[in-house]
């Protein structure tokens, strides 16, 4: 998932974030000052160093899939997943609106507790797992929580008959979602409910029980994954769910995979004490961490995807608290006449919706940020209560130069 991310850095942040971009960090760093957070870019902002810093990240995240820090000491992986979890963070801290997802929080924390996993000279330490299948309560909860009180739609179980059409980003099989018959649909959100509300504690029970919750979960992902495009937080929630499967549960599914894991898969040696005191001050730190997000839950108005500190750790999360009942989309247009009355073209985005006999694409789990982001757009009072179309104050940009001669008002955003 980090590879996916700093491929995304390299291939988005400066058009949207760089010097010349939407919104140039050092712009913002000038206005934010330390509430920005820690990053790298504090004292020394340009786009090729951001560039080469993720050029930095992806080199660290193929060798991890490749696995080759954690075939060496203890310390190997750790120093990987720190490195990766800070020149991310140092992304996100500055990333703005475009950085504002939930996922990315997500992608934090999941990286630094696989950080105290260890190598495959250690045992995977037993209180590390439990984070993981504490994060994975605080995702599912968070999410079941914020539905059933955020959205009627969710409690009279209607909430699927509109969100595979108004998602951000629909997929190749989103239409055929949509087109499901309406009864399938409520037992699509009632599994929803008994997924997300029903047994997030199971997953701390005893085995086989945990496994078979765990299956559950990455059920439910799956189907989301099929549905839209979601960036990497369904991979994420299904890679958390892997924390509750047990060895025994996994080779009976799956047989081929017992002489890799062995009678006695996991190595009898806990590590060096300077490994095992830095595990259990990370799982302090877990603790400690934990008072905000579980308040959050008993919480008469529970937000989602909070971060409570500048850290991106311990945080609140939960996605579509309120469903969308129509979908509005924001078509960009362009010209290079003389004059702003003739020969608009369209924009067409690579993954936002645009013209109504294309496939959407299957994107996720690439992140097209400028996409999501009008999604938010139509979304946040584009339109008119009543759905029409209003005036927007614009600028009119001669395309064979960059300059720009209006403003204008564009009159029809539909």
């Amino acid at each position: 998932m980090y590879l996916f991310a700093f491929v995304a850095v390299l291939r988005q942040f400066v058009p949207l974030l760089g010097s010349r971009g939407l919104l140039p960090v050092p712009d913002f760093l000038a206005r934010a000052g330390d509430r920005a957070g820690p990053t790298l870019f504090r004292h020394h902002y340009s786009d090729r160093y951001v560039v080469a810093l993720a050029w930095v990240g992806v080199g660290i995240a193929v060798a991890l899939v490749l696995g080759f820090p954690q075939a060496g000491p203890a310390w190997a992986p750790l120093l990987a997943f720190v490195v990766l979890y800070l020149l991310y963070l140092s992304v996100v801290n500055v990333g703005q609106v475009f950085y504002s997802f939930g996922s990315e929080s997500l992608l934090l924390e999941v990286g630094l507790l696989a950080a105290f996993l260890g190598s495959h000279d250690v045992a995977p330490p037993w209180l590390v797992l439990l984070a993981f299948r504490w994060l994975l309560l605080r995702v599912e909860l968070g999410a079941g929580l914020i539905k059933i009180r955020g959205d009627s739609t969710w409690r009279n179980l209607t909430a699927l008959d509109y969100h595979h059409q108004t998602q951000p980003m629909p997929g190749p099989l989103s239409w055929s979602f949509h087109h499901l018959p309406r009864p399938v649909h409520r037992v699509e959100v009632a599994a929803n409910h008994v997924v997300q509300l029903g047994v997030p504690l199971l997953p701390f029970a005893p085995q086989p029980v945990a496994s078979i919750v765990a299956a559950l979960i990455v059920g439910t992902q799956l189907w989301l994954v099929l549905s839209g495009n979601f960036a990497w937080l369904i991979w994420l929630t299904i890679l958390l769910a892997f924390s509750a499967v047990g060895d025994a549960q996994l080779v009976a599914v799956l047989p081929f995979l017992e002489p890799a894991l062995g009678a006695d898969p996991d190595p009898v040696e806990p590590g060096p004490i300077w490994w095992v005191v830095l595990v259990l001050a990370a799982v302090l730190g877990c603790v400690l961490l934990a008072y905000r997000p579980a308040r959050n839950f008993f919480s008469r108005r529970p937000v989602m995807n909070a971060s409570y500190n500048r850290w991106h750790l311990g945080g609140s999360y939960g996605a579509f608290g309120t469903i969308t009942r129509v979908r509005h989309e924001i078509v960009v247009e362009g010209t290079d006449h003389e004059r702003p009355d003739g020969g608009w073209r369209e924009y067409v985005f690579h993954g936002k919706p645009g013209p109504v006999n294309r496939r959407p694409r299957q994107v996720a789990p690439y992140h097209l940020r400028l996409d999501w982001g009008m999604w938010f757009l139509a979304w946040d009072r584009a339109l008119s209560i009543d759905g029409s179309p209003r005036s927007c104050g614009s600028w009119w940009v001669r395309e064979e130069t960059g300059s720009l001669v209006g403003p204008v008002q564009l009159g029809d955003l539909t």
